[in-house]
C-alpha cells in the first residue's frame, strides 16, 4: 500500500522558491510510489482570522473542511514555507488557527490539565527557507519559528516525529544554489515516498 503524503505550501506566491521545492518534493514522492496530495494555501478561500478565539463558533469554509479531510487522510505532512521575522507567514499561521481546532486536532480533558492528541499516528517534515544563515537562526535567534511549528503545534497535536530542514540564506543564493535546494527537495520526496507506510493513522 502506497504511503499517503500531503504537501502544504505556506508561501503566498506560487512562483516562489518554496513553491518550486513543494512541486519537486511532490514529484519525487510520486515517482517513488507514494500517493500525494497538494495544498497551496494561497489558492484557498478562507478567513485567516479566528474572530472570537475559542469563545465563539466560526463555521469552516468549504476549503478548510477539505483541508481537514486531507490532513485526516495523510500519513505524512510536508510543510514548505519561508521564515519571516523568525516564524511562519501570516497566511500559514491563519490556516493553522482556523484548522487545528479543539475537537479536531486536540481535545482538553475535563477537569485536567492534560489533553488528547487527536492527530497522533502521523509524521511531518518542515522545509523552511530563510534569508538568515541557518547557523545564525539556530544559535543567535534560537529558532523560534521551528520550535513553534514543531513543538507548540504539531507535536502538541500528536504529530511526530517532526523533521526540520532549513534552507538559506536565500537572499544571496545564486541560481546554482537555488537549483540544488530544489533538487534536494525532490530527493527528500523520493526518499519519503519510497518508505513503507506507517501503522494505521489515528483520526
Amino acid at each position: 500500500m502506497a504511503q499517503r503524503i500531503l504537501v502544504i505550501l505556506g508561501h503566498p506566491a506560487l512562483n516562489s522558491l518554496c513553491a518550486g521545492m513543494a512541486t519537486a518534493y511532490a514529484e519525487g514522492a510520486q515517482a517513488a510510489g507514494a500517493e500525494v496530495r497538494r495544498l497551496d494555501l494561497s489558492t484557498r478561500h478562507f478567513d485567516p482570522l479566528l474572530q472570537a478565539g475559542y469563545r465563539g463558533e466560526q463555521p469552516l469554509e468549504p476549503d478548510l473542511l477539505a483541508a481537514q479531510a486531507d490532513i485526516t487522510w495523510a500519513e505524512h505532512l510536508v510543510w514548505v514555507y519561508p521564515s519571516w521575522w523568525g516564524a511562519m507567514p501570516a497566511l500559514l499561521k491563519g490556516f493553522i488557527d482556523r484548522v487545528f481546532l479543539p475537537g479536531y486536532a486536540f481535545k482538553y480533558r475535563q477537569g485536567s490539565s492534560l489533553w488528547d492528541k487527536l492527530l497522533a499516528g502521523r509524521t511531518a517534515e518542515l522545509l523552511v527557507t530563510m534569508d538568515s544563515p541557518p547557523w545564525y537562526f539556530r544559535w543567535v535567534t534560537r529558532m523560534p519559528g521551528h520550535h513553534q511549528m514543531k513543538k507548540a503545534i504539531l507535536e502538541f497535536c500528536g504529530i511526530r516525529p517532526v523533521k526540520v530542514r532549513s534552507f538559506g540564506p536565500v537572499r544571496t543564493a545564486d541560481a546554482k544554489r537555488l537549483g540544488a535546494w530544489v533538487a534536494q527537495a525532490r530527493a527528500l520526496g523520493a526518499r519519503q515516498g519510497g518508505r513503507a507506510p506507517a501503522a494505521a493513522t489515528a483520526s
